[in-house]
């Protein structure tokens, strides 16, 4: 039984996420953890929420609550939305839990001791009027790359350019607009990670088949300009995890936290410790430590394209400069930008579908598969409401439910509500099964290697064969002169909606648990013998005809819901 580690990248407490944002990491997470227990693997699928940093600070303070309470509150709206779309992780955190706030001391503690982290005596933005230092996301202005008037003081995010505070061009105080800002000195740590350069290098040269746009942006901080620089891992916040040396104090850094993208990828490790003291689990080292038995787990993370330098550099810097056998990732899953209807997803301005508003108007299933069999892979994709309608009418309804129900119906009307007996199965037949079983070798291949829409092309492909062998064998036309043969047809084609059930669970949980629901079989064993697989329904085993499985969507619908999700949201 192989084992896999998964993580999605953990998304901001900051509100309730958009589809843009699903897409990038937890869908496709989900996808390959569903996949992986479908074969049997063992698998341990985690993700939490990132509660720290100043993202938490401003929302909490919009919302007008403390922002612990904050904190709490938007990690249950996030958890049960992540459940209405059916992602299954086993645990579901918190970067704020107390397990992170003991594991990201203690990585700071150890990296002290063997001198990768150095104090560094600076000037930084503090405000008169707000009476505190300034952290970089406190902190707007304009771009001095692209000339973007809302350039935060970390990053721009039109032209994407990392950016310092001081940089910026007419900063201002994102809590009260004040334009006085001076400079003032303020003692940080920073992560030596310059010192790391070469044995990083070396460590991502030996990951095998990384997406180009993962190793490309990794090689990219390696090396252009400069290359690789230290970098700050403490801010002057009140949020956040208190600077320590494991349990000590650390002199000179009271009242400082540690910057959120140290702490945050920390939390994967945390989040393991959380699963176990929640009493899902019994043993989180084995799947995190190579001297406790994780040397032998594969481990993939999921995450948008932002967020690939903090995972090829900045966490294992932390891991490989701890000394410690913690183990390391072994595949990074990046995704593009999903963009919306013509422009771009904005939170700040309500222009898109966000995932509570998509529950709303279709089951999980409508959003999962257009999500999944358009991901942004090798380039950004764009949603649109045409192809939205499209996917789900031809795709869903017209191919996969279409062959659900005209069996199924077929059936009752001719044999009655159970798998008809009689007849042998014959060269076409045999070609169907040659056939299904290249398809689903092909959907396995692609699984395997997280290539999720060519996963998805193979999967439907699947389905498409059925559809093609109902029209060439028309059991109806058969069964008025050999109704024995027809038997056999629709005997074939019952067993068969229960493969597509199974194979096609990952994508579509709730629609393939509807199709084996109404089969009355709890058989969702993986189809390792298509032919084989082709026979789990014996005659006479008693059925029903499920509800329709999809739906269509009107052109009615459609339009109502572009004008509705194209301004500003409520």
């Amino acid at each position: 039984m192989a084992r896999h580690l998964i993580t999605s990248a953990i998304p901001y407490i900051n509100g309730i996420k958009h589809l843009g944002n699903l897409v990038g990491s937890q869908l496709p997470a989900d996808l390959f953890a569903r996949y992986h227990r479908a074969r049997g693997d063992e698998v341990l699928f985690l993700c939490a929420t990132d509660e720290h940093g100043t993202p938490a600070e401003l929302a909490a303070a919009k919302a007008g609550k403390p922002v612990a309470e904050y904190c709490a509150e938007m990690h249950e709206v996030q958890a049960r939305i992540a459940d209405g779309f059916r992602l299954s992780f086993d645990h579901f955190g918190r970067s704020s839990s107390p397990q992170n706030h003991a594991l990201t001391q203690h990585f700071a503690r150890v990296l002290a001791e063997r001198g990768m982290i150095r104090e560094v005596t600076e000037t930084q933005m503090y405000s008169p009027t707000d009476g505190r230092f300034l952290p970089d996301r406190y902190i707007e202005g304009t771009c001095p790359n692209c000339g973007f008037e809302d350039a935060r003081g970390d990053q721009c995010d039109n032209c994407t350019k990392q950016l310092d505070p001081v940089e910026l061009i007419n900063p201002r105080s994102v809590i009260s607009g004040a334009t006085d800002l001076q400079m003032r000195e303020t003692k940080h740590l920073y992560l030596c990670q310059s010192t790391m350069k070469e044995q990083l290098e070396q460590w991502i040269d030996t990951r095998e088949g990384w997406p180009i746009l993962t190793t490309s942006i990794a090689k990219k901080w390696l090396n252009d300009g400069d290359g690789l620089q230290d970098r700050g891992i403490t801010r002057d916040l009140d949020w956040g995890i208190p600077v320590k040396k494991g349990d000590q104090d650390w002199p000179g850094m009271d009242g400082k936290v540690f910057y959120v993208w140290f702490d945050a990828p920390i939390e994967y490790i945390a989040c393991a410790q959380e699963w176990v003291d929640a009493g899902k689990g019994t043993d989180w080292q084995r799947w995190w430590r190579t001297d406790k038995g994780a040397s032998d787990v594969t481990y993939t993370q999921f995450m948008g394209k932002d967020n690939v330098p903090f995972h090829t550099l900045g966490f294992p810097a932390t891991i490989l400069g701890s000394g410690e056998p913690w183990k390391l990732v072994d595949y990074i899953k990046s995704f593009n930008y999903l963009n919306y209807d013509g422009g771009q997803f904005s939170t700040s301005r309500g222009r898109g579908v966000f995932m509570d508003q998509a529950l709303e108007i279709l089951p999980a299933d409508y959003w999962r598969w257009w999500l999944l069999s358009h991901a942004p892979e090798s380039s950004d994709s764009e949603f649109t409401w045409e192809n939205f309608q499209t996917s789900v009418n031809k795709d869903l309804a017209d191919v996969l439910g279409n062959f659900a129900s005209r069996v199924t119906k077929f059936c009752r009307a001719k044999f009655g509500e159970q798998v008809p007996t009689g007849g042998s199965l014959g060269p076409r037949e045999d070609q169907l099964i040659a056939d299904l079983t290249a398809r689903i070798r092909e959907y396995e291949t692609h699984m395997a290697h997280a290539e999720v829409r060519k996963s998805a092309a193979a999967l439907r492909a699947a389905w498409v064969l059925g559809n093609e062998y109902l029209q060439d064998a028309a059991p109806w036309t058969t069964f008025k002169t050999d109704p024995e043969a027809a038997a056999a047809q629709i005997r074939l084609a019952l067993n068969m909606i229960r493969l597509y059930a199974v194979i096609s669970a990952p994508f579509i949980p709730d629609a393939a648990a509807q199709l084996l629901t109404a089969l009355k079989t709890t058989d969702d064993s993986w189809p390792d013998d298509v032919a084989a697989a082709l026979q789990t329904l014996p005659a006479g085993h008693a059925f029903d005809v499920p509800d329709v499985t999809f739906r269509k969507i009107t052109d009615e619908e459609r339009t109502d819901w572009q004008t509705r999700f194209a301004g500003k949201r409520d």
